[in-house]
């Protein structure tokens, strides 16, 4: 059976593959709030706590540094499934931990066995005779971007309701179901297994080993702040590798992460403004919890409240922003978008200690808007060159740097408000990271002017049967 006799799988399937990533992006931020809980009850120091957080993030590196290779090794699909049962199993054991040692380690393989999670759910869904039908469904663009700010507010949530162990356990039922919904999808969606692919181990060494220092440089950096020597060097030594990396992917038939596609213009521009939508993203829904709790007295619920309408103007807008992408310009529809954030942006500047929280959800949501409008479009034009065999490597250098940019920037935002010692003083330094988040918005606009309209190039992704 050919592609092109083959139609895109409904809903229910959909729902199921995107479970996986749901539950691995929330995961790489809802233990923060637990750490004062698990420290208690494990009776471990806040230090090895912390290492529960990093473990994931870290674990988290090397195993997006083996995704593309196991993909095309073993089929998309196959690898999803079996990373989804472990993790599943893996969350199991994390909420029976007995003590910290065995929390770190189990934490750790989850964020191993989950990483592959985005990158082959977003393949799958991306491929031209798969479940989206080659388009960016509206449930996928919340995944990944409001699951990983909802984290925290979930965390709270559960653990009033039941204790620290439930972050985890929470875990095994609703994988349960996605697993179940798994078994409508059927087995010949994704790339297929390719037993003539090569494993690259310098690749994979030079990758894994890059991310994993700029990941623990950006953790070091969030926690002790960016005068500690270790977030600089391993900071500094994760981006050195991961350039070495790059000048040897582009030289090999088989790299373990093909980064060839930053060599097609559009890519290249769409994957750095992906980055900087991260950052400009990223940094609100993050940082804007600290505000309402710390300077402004609102509670984890209230400001979880508040967050939520932002989830679903943001879908609105990425449905509108995929309807557009087909009438209006990539050009005009991106600059649009981060115009747009800009804008919305200024809000930032003039928040203060009795700002109502109704109105920062209003400015949250008008940003919603925007953000929508500019990560569809980027993300099919980044993927446009692309065959389908190629997905599993497009789509994990998009997690790569997605991760790894929103994880720098928003660790340097967060030492930028960590570093008032005053009430006045940190409401001064959230203004001065609403002014950067605008210029970081201006400046992604005027890059965005340098897209180019390759309708020829989009056309076998975007297409649907009988299209």
């Amino acid at each position: 059976m050919t592609g092109a006799s083959r139609s895109p799988i409904g809903a229910v399937a959909r729902y199921g593959l995107l479970i996986g990533p749901l539950l691995s992006m929330i995961d790489s931020s809802i233990v923060n709030v637990a750490v004062p809980d698990i420290a208690k009850e494990l009776e471990a120091t806040l230090v090895e706590v912390q290492w529960v957080v990093s473990g994931y993030l870290l674990a988290l590196g090397v195993s997006l540094a083996l995704t593309a290779y196991l993909a095309k090794r073993f089929g998309t699909l196959r690898v999803y499934i079996v990373s989804m049962i472990l993790f599943v199993v893996v969350s199991a054991a994390c909420a029976i931990a007995p003590n910290i040692e065995f929390l770190i380690a189990f934490r750790a393989l989850q964020g191993f066995v989950g990483a592959p999670l985005v990158p082959l759910a977003l393949s799958i869904l991306l491929g031209k005779d798969g479940i989206g039908g080659g388009k960016v469904p509206v449930s996928a663009a919340l995944v990944l971007f409001l699951a990983p700010a909802l984290g925290p507010t979930l965390g709270g949530l559960l653990i009033g309701a039941g204790g620290w162990r439930w972050i985890f356990l929470v875990n095994v039922p609703v994988g349960i179901v996605g697993l179940l919904l798994m078994l409508r999808v059927p087995r010949h969606i994704g790339a297929q297994a390719d037993a003539a692919t090569r494993f690259d181990p310098v690749g994979f060494v030079l990758l894994g080993a890059g991310l994993t220092g700029a990941l623990l440089g950006a953790t070091e950096g969030t926690s002790a702040g960016w005068d500690s020597p270790l977030a600089w060097a391993s900071l500094a030594g994760g981006l050195v590798l991961l350039v070495l990396y790059t000048a040897w992917a582009l030289r090999r038939a088989h790299p373990a992460v093909d980064v060839k596609m930053m060599l097609h213009r559009n890519s290249a521009i769409a994957l750095l403004l992906q980055v900087f939508c991260s950052v400009v993203a990223f940094g609100t829904v993050f940082l804007i919890p600290v505000f309402t709790q710390s300077v402004q007295g609102y509670t984890a619920v209230e400001t979880g409240l508040a967050l939520l309408p932002q989830g679903i103007i943001m879908g609105i807008g990425t449905f509108v922003g995929q309807k557009l992408s087909g009438r209006v310009p990539l050009r005009v529809l991106v600059v649009t978008g981060f115009a747009a954030l800009a804008v919305s942006s200024v809000y930032l500047l003039f928040i203060e200690q009795d700002t109502p929280l109704w109105l920062t959800a209003i400015a949250l949501s008008v940003r919603a808007i925007a953000i929508g409008f500019v990560t569809t479009p980027l993300l099919v034009a980044m993927l446009a060159p692309l065959p389908e065999g190629e997905l599993a490597d497009g789509n994990t250098l998009f997690n790569i740097t997605q991760r790894l940019g929103g994880s720098i920037g928003v660790s340097i935002l967060g030492s930028i408000v960590a570093g008032g010692a005053t009430l006045v003083a940190t409401i001064d330094a959230f203004h001065l990271v609403g002014a950067i988040l605008i210029a970081i918005a201006v400046v992604s606009a005027v890059l965005a002017l340098f897209l180019r309209e390759d309708r020829t190039a989009r056309v076998p992704l975007v297409n649907t049967v009988g299209e």
